[in-house]
């Protein structure tokens, strides 16, 4: 037991980019994994209301669950600034190894570790904590982050995402969740920008290679220092998953 916390907080501790915005693009993460399943992917954030009004985010992930341990995929990140063309960022190869269940506290610990490869800039490596916590209809995520810039003199960034559903009627789940910062290794817990608010998730089962595409909506408000650039945050999340 106090292996596994070790070895989860070593990766908390360790160097990882940070998005444009919290959570723009991004997701928050489950602990476990399932081999044999594949999943293509699309993530897509926008910004709404003042100076940042029509940023956005999307995200196409290709991955595959090796065993029941380890998932390895691979995804590209496109941005695109107010009034600018969407261009491509970065491609990101990331991994998750599950560590294992604490049955103590009924949750599942895993880690997350990504290397950045950005377009025109310093490539960057990224690491989560994961943990998920689920007992009947409930399903609670928190994802601890550590982002770092492969670049002389680049601080530690810190960061955070949560969410937590129910299963409310029929395949729908209705919950909330949230993105934000943490600081930086210079500046710990300093004022940040965070997103939150809520979200509904659904998904349509029997589709081709005893598939499901799974469908998350929300929309976060802008919360401490993201005030100043945006009013919140929209998001879409489309997931499909099969298996060979």
């Amino acid at each position: 037991m106090k292996a596994l916390f070790a070895a989860a907080l070593a990766a908390v501790l360790a160097p990882g980019v940070a998005h444009a915005e919290a959570g723009l693009g991004d997701k928050v993460y489950g602990a476990t994994v399932e081999g044999g399943v594949s999943e293509v992917e699309a993530r897509y954030g926008r910004l709404v209301g003042d100076e940042a009004d029509g940023e956005d985010a999307a995200v196409f992930e290709f991955s595959h669950g090796f065993s029941d341990r380890f998932y390895g995929a691979v995804l590209f990140e496109f941005e695109r600034e107010p009034g600018e063309k969407r261009e491509l960022e970065a491609i990101g190869f990331e991994g998750i190894a599950a560590l294992g269940h604490v049955d103590a506290i009924d949750m599942d610990v895993a880690v997350y570790g990504e290397y950045e490869a950005v377009r025109g800039g310093a490539d960057a490596v990224e690491t989560k904590l994961l943990l998920q916590h689920k007992r009947g209809t409930f399903d609670g995520r928190l994802n601890l982050i550590a982002e770092k810039e492969l670049e002389s003199g680049e601080p530690l960034e810190f960061g955070y995402a949560a969410s937590a559903d129910w299963a409310a009627i029929g395949e729908f789940r209705l919950g909330a969740e949230a993105f934000g910062g943490l600081g930086t290794s210079r500046d710990f817990l300093s004022r940040s920008g965070h997103f939150a608010g809520p979200m509904v998730k659904t998904e349509i089962e029997g589709l081709p290679g005893h598939g499901e595409l799974e469908i998350e909506a929300a929309y976060l408000f802008a919360l401490g220092e993201a005030r100043h650039e945006a009013d919140g945050q929209a998001r879409l999340l489309l997931e499909y998953e099969f298996r060979f």
